[in-house]
């Protein structure tokens, strides 16, 4: 249960979760991290808190640096449960604290937690002094909720950005350069493509802000401290914010008797002629949020189910229902799929890559088993959209 110094006088005091696999309904196979940041001056400053059954092992590692009775100011950047959690131990250890967020924040803490504390709300531009340190807020709302703000100490260029720049990673380190880069990036992107995703308008004010500020260090709410990569990761968020697309194309299926499967190969080979960079994805081996996870780069979405019952495959609709809600922009849909008498599922799946809003292409579609000469009419039909 150990604290970790980030700066002088600064410390990460929060909890980690080994066992975390799924958070909102992705796939979290690294864990997690639920992120506090301690602050020594003359006022003593906790950032944020940690998921309610974490609250133990935050306070046992605020113990190794301070009394946790000796907190005079609480930071709550959002009020998520994730994130707030241990909130009502924290009052019980320090009564008397303030506890300062946004005023959305300061209106949503009671609804959560039926308390009515010592709420000092907060608004874009105001500052608190800490003693030699000074905190200053943003209201970010919509990143990823309304009450979100970040807070910036100026004197120490840290920048405490609450649910952006976050991964799902559990690790006894906490500064990046102390991790493996490439999962690093990776989890980075799958966190922006799951939760943060439907938000770019919102993040592209959120990096503006960014901009006019020195930042030799971000703390996230989740994952590792950014310090060595910051120039990195501000540059992917840009670009995921702006919805910038690669040349990558997802073909995304489930198949009852391999009838679709055999179009979904179809389709993927013409990609592949194309050099496209593209990936065969069947729902049932590739849990959604990795999905997602591609989709966020991706220029081509290649939905495909059979018909059943005269509709689509479960599997599919969930995807279908997921992809929706996170509306990715500026993507060329394509649905695809095999029947045997009714054929509704292409129909199907079009209507809510419309509704996603994606340029769609002519779809594909072929009774019962494909055979050579109409896959290779698939392949054909499809070569002349593409070109």
């Amino acid at each position: 249960m150990k604290a970790i110094e980030i700066k002088k006088g600064i410390y990460w005091v929060g909890g980690i979760d080994w066992d975390l696999r799924s958070f909102h309904g992705y796939l979290t196979q690294r864990g997690s991290t639920y992120n506090s940041y301690l602050i020594i001056d003359e006022k003593i400053t906790l950032i944020d808190n940690v998921k309610y059954y974490l609250a133990d092992e935050q306070l046992q590692r605020i113990s190794q640096i301070i009394d946790p009775g000796k907190i005079d100011y609480i930071i709550q950047n959002h009020i998520e449960m994730d994130h707030s959690g241990s909130l009502p131990t924290m009052i019980r250890k320090v009564p008397n604290a303030k506890v300062f967020a946004s005023p959305q924040g300061v209106e949503g803490l009671p609804k959560h937690y039926g308390e009515e504390w010592n709420f000092h709300p907060v608004k874009t531009g105001d500052e608190l002094k800490l003693g030699k340190r000074t905190l200053k807020f943003v209201q970010t709302p919509m990143v990823h909720w309304p009450d979100n703000m970040i807070s910036y100490c100026p004197e120490e260029k840290i920048l405490f950005s609450n649910d952006s720049f976050g991964q799902h990673i559990a690790s006894s380190q906490r500064i990046d350069q102390n991790y493996p880069f490439n999962i690093l990036m990776e989890e980075a992107q799958k966190y922006y493509a799951n939760i943060v995703l439907p938000y770019g308008r919102q993040v592209q004010k959120a990096l503006a802000t960014a901009a006019d500020l020195e930042i030799e260090y971000i703390c996230p709410s989740h994952g590792l401290v950014w310090h060595e990569h910051i120039p990195e990761i501000m540059a992917e968020y840009k670009k995921w914010a702006n919805n910038e697309t690669e040349k990558k194309s997802l073909i995304i299926y489930d198949s009852m008797w391999g009838s679709t499967q055999k179009i979904a190969e179809a389709i993927h080979s013409v990609f592949e002629d194309l050099n496209y960079n593209t990936s065969l994805l069947n729902l049932r081996t590739n849990h959604i949020s990795d999905i997602m996870t591609k989709v966020l780069t991706a220029e081509y979405i290649c939905v495909g189910s059979p018909t059943l019952n005269s509709n689509i495959l479960p599997t599919v609709a969930a995807f279908l229902t997921y992809l929706k809600g996170l509306a990715p922009k500026n993507r060329k849909g394509l649905a695809f799929g095999s029947y045997g008498w009714g054929g509704q599922s292409i129909g199907i799946v079009e209507k809510t890559l419309q509704e996603c809003g994606f340029e769609i292409l002519p779809q594909i579609k072929a009774q019962y088993v494909p055979n050579e000469a109409k896959l290779e009419e698939i392949k054909d039909k499809l070569k002349k959209e593409l070109k």
